[in-house]
């Protein structure tokens, strides 16, 4: 079975979460602190929900979006912005304006918003991730599935989703190791058009795992 030219090491992450003191208690305000936040900001509110939220699939897809509907009660941009997909932005720029252009093209039609009470405003936080190394380093296909199979989903968000949005790898940590290491491009790109918005990591993993074991089964036959 081939080997890689460089082994892979699964790594899980811990994420610390700090609060940025800035917050929104109505949508008007909610599209001022989008347009100044830092950009790590928008990154933990959308691709960090993966994180946040990873054994279960949500109707939100990010925090701005479970906002208004929960704390807002506007079902209307609700929907709106859980149709945004953060893997679709090459840079959290990007992402930002989408938001921006959605807020307010919804409060050109409304014509009062909602004050909310402190407890219940959007509070802005940005986080760092503190990378865990896990396993013993893989070399070949099948070391890299059983690896896959077991690893904790921290790592799953961090090869699949942090490498991609903040790391600027588009394919991934797991595609660039199997075009790179074991010269398997169409596998990587199989695994770099996985869409990981609004579901779980686990299913992520599941298809990955799905796309590395008929890769193996097509190698054996």
């Amino acid at each position: 079975m081939r080997a890689a030219t460089h082994p892979f090491v699964f790594t899980g992450c811990v994420e610390l979460r700090q609060a940025l003191g800035l917050l929104a208690l109505d949508e008007r305000e909610l599209l001022d602190r989008v347009r100044e936040v830092p950009p790590d900001s928008i990154f933990f509110h959308t691709h960090g929900y993966f994180l946040r939220h990873r054994p279960v699939t949500t109707a939100y897809g990010n925090d701005f979006a479970r906002w208004a509907a929960v704390e807002a009660h506007d079902l209307v941009l609700a929907e709106r912005l859980a149709v945004v997909e953060p893997f679709s932005f090459p840079t959290l720029d990007g992402l930002r304006e989408e938001l921006v252009t959605i807020l307010h093209d919804h409060l050109r039609g409304v014509d009062a918003v909602v004050r909310l009470p402190f407890a219940r405003g959007f509070h802005f936080q940005q986080s760092h991730v503190v990378e865990v190394p896990l396993g013993p380093h893989v070399s070949t296909l099948a070391e890299f599935r059983d690896g896959l199979a077991a690893v904790d989903s921290s790592a799953i968000y961090l090869h699949m989703v942090e490498a991609r949005a903040r790391r600027g790898r588009r394919s991934g940590d797991f595609g660039e190791w199997l075009s790179s290491s074991l010269d398997m491009p169409a596998l990587a790109a199989a695994i770099e058009r996985i869409d990981a918005h609004l579901t779980t990591l686990e299913r992520v993993r599941g298809r990955v795992l799905y796309l590395v074991e008929a890769a193996l089964q097509e190698g054996g036959a």
